[in-house]
């Protein structure tokens, strides 16, 4: 299966790119320039010392910078956010299964610093994409340090998901704060001081690499310790509610990130130039992390009786195990042959392609297709976050109260939204005034199948007791999928800026032509077609052995 994605994908990259001649932005140069010029749209710098693109020798003048918006403009993103949080939180459908209002209050405190940490868990991964929309590194460059990050964050959880599992969720939360802590405030510290360890972009994909490791961790913590506090039956719905505090760290990560940006960085400097405050872009999340490590350290426990409250049996897979604790691997070969499971990790490969896709790529998407001002990806962060959170809560309300827990029909109807909103985009390119909004519901629905698979699914067929493992292989297609996006966008999307052999950067000519951009929803609808498929196929599966 994963073969069969890949390579319906290279064969349309492959056949359907515009060529490297069409998409170079040296074409205009004299030939010896355009002889060396970049081998695909995706390169930003000349191919070797001496050879200088066109555009570079003669410099458009630079354009005034837009006035500032007033500061009531600024604020009603995050207005409009609040209330789509107050509105969605207050008409929840609400699941008795016989918990005290003292435990659903000790509940909240056990998942909201939680959730939080997890919110800044994303804004600590995030933020390398404000960092190339600044133009500290090149597409190109984001490509590579998102997709060998997105790699060592996939196999990770071949060896997180079970230490999670033996440790708990507590621990390893804590490990993920605390590592992801420090590998931010060394990426700080290269920025802040210019120091690159002899390799810029090398230091930074090895610092990358290491906060994905221990980012790893928060997924399959979360999924850990939500497993002992919420019954089966509550899952969707309150997975619903964490999916809230997972799409606030969307938003923390790309309009957050571009609020650092627009605060701190000195726009007068060279943006390579050292301490020229881009450097914050990593502290303040390092920071806040380490305020959620204290946080969660106080007030996050595995299970409820660690706080004070009895343990209850959660209803899921794991409900009639005796209770004896079981090898890993054989565990692990348990939930690998479990056909269920294994579809649905097919199933968020797919997702992990299609959800980085949008993600990081949307802004790149918009501003190609000139609609940079447009509101959606003018405010892309809080965009993300509602489309998360309507996702979220829409997968997890219909998933409990039509479907019957099951999770597999309601993420077939949103992979539905996704394929139709793939194919719609492209024959609308020449008149693209409604596509801002496609996307955002693309966003929206690829969120919630994300959130009710990894989030949800997980914990219902790999049971309390190995959750731990079960995310950790769901996560890891996750993950399989945002790295073969990030190389295939990061070398065929044109880069937005060239950067000219005096460190200036200068707009790219092939960034501005809208047929440069068609791979964006071509790559992205045989994933849709092929996770709606096996969606459709798993209809009836669920986790619980005594069916209501």
């Amino acid at each position: 299966m994963v073969a069969i994605v890949f390579s319906v994908m290279a064969w349309l990259v492959g056949g359907l790119m515009p060529s490297a001649e069409a998409a170079d932005p040296a074409t205009a140069a004299p030939a010896a320039a355009t002889a060396a010029a970049p081998a695909s749209a995706g390169d930003a710098t000349p191919a070797a010392t001496g050879d200088v693109p066109e555009v570079c020798v003669n410099k458009p003048p630079k354009k005034a910078r837009k006035a500032e918006p007033p500061l009531y403009e600024k604020l009603a993103p995050i207005a409009l956010l609040i209330l789509v949080i107050i509105f969605v939180v207050s008409r929840l459908p609400k699941v008795d299964v016989g918990h005290s209002d003292a435990f659903r209050r000790r509940r909240v405190l056990n998942w909201l610093p939680l959730g939080l940490t997890y919110a800044f868990l994303y804004m600590a991964r995030y933020n390398i994409n404000q960092f190339m929309y600044v133009g500290a590194i090149t597409e190109r460059e984001f490509g590579a340090i998102f997709g060998w990050g997105s790699l060592v964050y996939g196999l990770a959880f071949l060896l997180n998901g079970p230490l999670t599992d033996y440790w708990g969720g507590r621990v390893t939360i804590l490990l993920s704060a605390g590592g992801s802590a420090v590998c931010n405030a060394l990426m700080g510290y290269m920025v802040l001081t210019g120091e690159d360890f002899g390799d810029r972009v090398g230091s930074l994909t090895l610092l990358y690499c290491a906060n994905m490791y221990f980012q790893s961790f928060g997924a399959v913590s979360i999924v850990k310790v939500n497993a002992a506090w919420f019954h089966l039956r509550e899952r969707g719905t309150f997975g619903g509610v964490f999916g809230i505090l997972i799409s606030l760290g969307v938003f923390f990560g790309y309009d957050g990130s571009r609020i650092i940006t627009d605060t701190f960085v000195d726009r007068s400097v060279n943006i390579h130039a050292a301490g020229n405050g881009l450097e914050y872009l990593f502290f303040i999340p390092a920071g806040l992390l380490v305020v959620f490590f204290v946080l969660c350290w106080l007030w996050v426990r595995d299970n409820p009786s660690q706080a004070g409250h009895a343990d209850f049996d959660p209803g899921d897979a794991s409900s009639h195990d005796e209770g004896q604790s079981q090898k890993v691997l054989a565990v692990m070969w348990r939930i690998v042959s479990n056909p269920i499971i294994l579809t649905i990790s097919f199933i968020e490969l797919c997702s992990g392609f299609l959800r980085q896709a949008i993600l990081q790529w949307g802004r790149n998407f918009g501003k190609g297709v000139g609609l940079a001002d447009s509101f959606v990806f003018a405010n892309w962060g809080v965009v993300s976050c509602i489309a998360g959170i309507t996702g979220s809560m829409f997968a997890g309300a219909i998933s409990d109260h039509v479907f019957h827990s099951r999770r597999l029909p309601v993420s077939a109807v949103l992979y539905g939204i996704m394929t139709v909103g793939a194919i719609a985009i492209l024959p609308m390119l020449g008149a693209p005034a409604a596509i801002p909004w496609i996307v955002a519901f693309m966003s929206m629905a690829i969120i919630g199948v994300h959130g009710m698979l990894s989030g949800t699914a997980s914990q219902d067929f790999g049971g309390k007791k190995n959750a731990g493992v079960a995310v950790g292989i769901i996560d890891g297609f996750v993950y399989i999928g945002s790295m073969a996006q990030s190389f295939v966008f990061g070398a065929y999307l044109p880069a937005e800026k060239i950067e000219c052999p005096d460190g200036s950067l200068v707009a790219n000519p092939a960034a501005k032509v809208i047929d440069n951009w068609q791979i964006w929803p071509i790559a992205m609808i045989p994933a849709s077609i092929i996770g709606l498929l096996l969606a459709i196929l798993l209809w009836n599966a669920r986790a619980d052995r005594k069916k209501k």
